[in-house]
């Protein structure tokens, strides 16, 4: 994805709209696109999810929040929005794996982290933790990552 793609600047855009929005009634000093902030995000996909019942406004949350989710995982682990051979917007990194936010975040509404464990912060942090370095691709393939 070129940096002149239109939903380049919807994402960040939908990004900049959730720290906005969310920031103030938060609580958080600062929230951003930090582990805590993703945490409460989190939280906040639960409290929704138990409220809403229109899809047209979970769909909405889902590009937002996954917006969001994807921006805090390239802030902390480097990569770049693209568009997987599956036609679907994901984070590609270097190593050459993906994440694909907007689809966990989709999973967390449709199934939450009590029954299921869907949860944007264990992706969060697994995406920043395993597959931004290419442990996870590394230990499915029975290699070393060096350390990354």
């Amino acid at each position: 994805m070129t940096e002149d793609d239109p939903r380049l600047a919807m994402i960040r855009g939908n990004a900049a709209l959730v720290v906005d929005e969310l920031g103030p009634i938060s609580g958080l000093q600062p929230f951003d696109y930090g582990p805590e902030s993703v945490a409460w995000v989190d939280g906040y996909i639960e409290r929704q999810r138990q409220r809403m019942d229109d899809p047209e406004a979970v769909s909405s949350l889902v590009s937002v929040l996954g917006s969001y989710l994807g921006e805090a995982v390239i802030k902390a682990a480097g990569g770049a929005w693209d568009v997987h051979a599956r036609d679907e917007i994901g984070v590609r990194f270097e190593n050459g794996d993906w994440c694909f936010p907007f689809s966990k975040v989709a999973k967390q509404f449709a199934c939450g982290t009590a029954d299921s464990g869907e949860s944007i912060l264990s992706f969060y942090n697994v995406s920043i933790g395993f597959i931004a370095g290419g442990t996870a691709g590394d230990a499915a393939a029975g290699r070393s990552s060096g350390g990354a």
